[in-house]
């Protein structure tokens, strides 16, 4: 998957802290009562690059979106600086993905975005076509996720972290609606003790999400990292009718690489 980024930190720094505090993803079954796997979802952190919202395959639950999103880290002067983009994604009722990405430019700048990957995720064909726009290629790879798969938020329970390192806080914040659609919001605050991450005083993080049941997403999504900045998705132009079919195809003029097994299909 390629996607444009701005690095932080140190690889192996963002390891750490996302194995103290939340794991992104959690897979689970039982082996003697065989269950779907459980897939734990969160939105924003960055692991060399931003990670935006998690849109899973599932299937009977269409809609149409624009997701707008901001990311802002702060100066040395008490100042912040400010990247945004805005990027389409749809998912049909049959779990096909289909989403833009953009690249994220400076806030109030002249500077335009632009789109330059294209991604298209089919669960029943298990297929990932990532298109680079400029070089109108698209490279297919495999992809493993599944309908029938259940995803969950990535919640902890209030209480303090593992060896001493700290508390974490959640809280429900209650019921809501954003583009007509109910949600649900929760919040999660983790303090971090000093010296458990090169920290003098304590280090806070929160994490505030409004979720929609009927889509499996979340529709506003708000983390504040000391180590990362300000990350916020707010879903816009929201519809939940069944998608233009167009999405879902090659985009005209592309050439498709199969990286499962070396071939070229021209479109």
């Amino acid at each position: 998957m390629r996607v444009r980024s701005l690095r932080l930190l140190p690889l192996v720094v963002l390891l750490v802290v996302v194995a103290l505090v939340v794991p992104s993803f959690v897979l689970a079954q039982s082996a003697i009562n065989p269950a779907p796997p459980v897939v734990h979802i969160q939105d924003g952190g960055t692991s060399g690059r931003m990670e935006s919202i998690f849109i899973p395959p599932l299937t009977g639950a269409p809609f149409s979106m624009m997701l707008v999103t901001e990311w802002s880290r702060p100066l040395g002067n008490g100042g912040s600086f400010t990247l945004v983009n805005k990027r389409r994604i749809v998912r049909d009722g049959r779990g096909r993905i289909y989403q833009e990405r953009w690249l994220l430019v400076p806030k109030g700048s002249k500077i335009e975005s632009r789109m330059d990957v294209i991604q298209i995720t089919d669960p029943k064909e298990h297929t990932w076509l990532n298109c680079g726009v400029d070089e109108k290629i698209c490279e297919v790879r495999p992809y493993g996720l599944v309908p029938d798969m259940v995803y969950k938020l990535a919640m902890g329970t209030s209480g303090p972290l593992p060896d001493g390192q700290g508390f974490r806080q959640h809280d429900d914040l209650g019921l809501s609606n954003s583009n007509g659609v109910d949600t649900i919001g929760y919040r999660e605050t983790t303090t971090l003790n000093p010296g458990v991450l090169g920290n003098d005083l304590p280090m806070v993080s929160t994490r505030e999400f409004w979720y929609s049941a009927k889509l499996g997403i979340n529709l506003i999504s708000k983390v504040d990292d000391p180590s990362s900045g300000r990350q916020s998705f707010s879903a816009t132009e929201l519809t939940t009718s069944e998608p233009d079919p167009r999405y879902f195809v090659v985009p005209e003029g592309y050439k498709v690489v199969d990286r499962r097994k070396g071939e070229e299909k021209p479109n």
